[in-house]
């Protein structure tokens, strides 16, 4: 099949690969322009570009995908279809009608749950078993069209964002290659989605990792397994920021109120309901340590707080 790619993070990489290994023709790969990154802030390419060049692929990196001429450039390739993999901009109704089988998008969800920018995090928050992938082929809505194919997988207990996303990353190529297979052959009987069974999941703010400590203690440890890589659990500690980057749950009763230290070593925190136990922390300027480390580095005593316990 001749296809358009429109991807842009590491999680659209495996399945640019699947897709040139199962032998398709990738006309081009469309992705954003260099965006600064790092420490440095200094222009780097995006990893589906990256993957690209690697696998000798033109690239197109139109600053919007919607203006006249990034449409023409698409319209001239002459594609039969288009996969779009987290590419972080809206496909407008020039671009969709320009293929014959239509633009397939991998989310990382089981529509009509979690549609929006941060499926896999926000799936983690709220404490879900079980999620996955599905392919869809792409309308006017944001992740509203017509589902073409799912695959599922559990959540393990402790499984932070950042592990689901690989495995989510690995799982979506090889359902897109199963997709386009399907979709050459007429095999395929597209479903719409039911709005009613529709979630959001909406794009992160630095503000979603604040900790507040009145929530129970399962509800704190997911948020700090599905903020990573960002924008991170955080809360205070002794007027610095203190991010929160590995957790589990506590059998130790609630002996505290919320954010105060019950114990040392190991560190744990009173919850709303129940206690966590931190595993690994950093503090605002330092590096990433055990929370042991950090325990006998700060000297920390119990009825210590963390945050604002008004929070």
């Amino acid at each position: 099949m001749r296809l358009a790619f429109l991807g842009t993070p590491a999680f659209a990489v495996p399945t640019i690969e699947r897709i040139v290994e199962a032998g398709h023709t990738v006309l081009a790969v469309v992705t954003q322009p260099e965006r600064p990154r790092g420490r440095g802030q200094n222009p780097a390419a995006s990893p589906v570009k990256e993957a690209a060049l690697r696998l000798g692929l033109p690239v197109y990196q139109p600053e919007r995908v919607r203006r006249p001429e990034a449409v023409e450039y698409l319209r001239a390739l002459a594609a039969d279809a288009m996969v779009v993999v987290g590419y972080g901009q809206i496909i407008p109704q020039a671009v969709i009608d320009l293929v014959p089988l239509g633009i397939v998008n991998v989310h990382a969800s089981l529509l009509p749950k979690y549609r929006g920018a941060g499926p896999i995090q926000w799936a983690i928050i709220h404490g879900e078993t079980r999620t996955g992938v599905t392919t869809m082929r792409i309308d006017a809505g944001l992740d509203t069209g017509d589902m073409l194919l799912t695959a599922e997988t559990e959540i393990a207990p402790g499984e932070t964002a950042a592990a689901l996303a690989r495995r989510l990353s690995v799982m979506g190529a090889d359902l897109l290659v199963e997709t386009l297979a399907g979709l050459a052959t007429g095999a395929i009987v597209p479903r719409k989605q039911d709005p009613a069974q529709a979630t959001w999941a909406p794009l992160l703010k630095k503000e979603d990792g604040l900790i507040d400590w009145s929530q129970p203690a399962p509800s704190i440890h997911n948020r700090v397994r599905g903020l990573q890589p960002w924008p991170g659990a955080y809360t205070t500690f002794r007027n610095q920021t203190l991010h929160i980057w590995a957790s589990r749950l506590s059998e130790v009763g609630q002996a505290l109120p919320p954010a105060y230290i019950i114990s040392p070593k190991p560190l744990l925190i009173a919850c709303g309901a129940g206690a966590i136990e931190l595993l690994e922390v950093q503090l605002e300027g330092r590096k990433r340590m055990s929370a042991s480390d950090f325990a006998n580095g700060q000297r920390l005593s119990e009825n210590e707080i963390l945050g604002d316990p008004r929070i």
